[in-house]
């Protein structure tokens, strides 16, 4: 349950981030509120999901799904600039998350 919790809580943090974005330095108030919603669902979630988890590997999947899913809006609805370096990089951060999911939990 812990970890569904960090994926929704990127989400949000993907959805506050483009919401930052086009709330235009918060002059722009269903954008800003949309910032604030976001912004604090996330924070709570990732809040409520760290009493069970390693606080660094929670974190860093937390900030890879944001980093992946801002940059993935970025490209397909906002018009950034797509290349295959910006993917491949994309991709590598997933297989860092994947990877710090795959890891095992206790030091050996």
């Amino acid at each position: 349950m812990a970890w569904v919790l960090v994926v929704v809580a990127g989400l949000f943090e993907t959805a506050f981030a483009v919401s930052l974005k086009n709330s235009e330095g918060f002059s722009r108030l269903w954008w800003t509120l949309s910032f604030v919603v976001c912004a604090g669902t996330s924070f709570t979630l990732l809040t409520i999901a760290l009493r069970d988890l390693p606080v660094g590997t929670a974190y860093a999947v937390w900030t890879g799904i944001g980093a992946a899913g801002t940059a993935v809006v970025g490209m397909v609805l906002l018009g950034d600039p797509v290349g295959t370096v910006r993917i491949l990089s994309i991709l590598l951060i997933v297989a860092g998350v994947v990877g710090l999911n795959l890891a095992p939990s206790s030091a050996h």
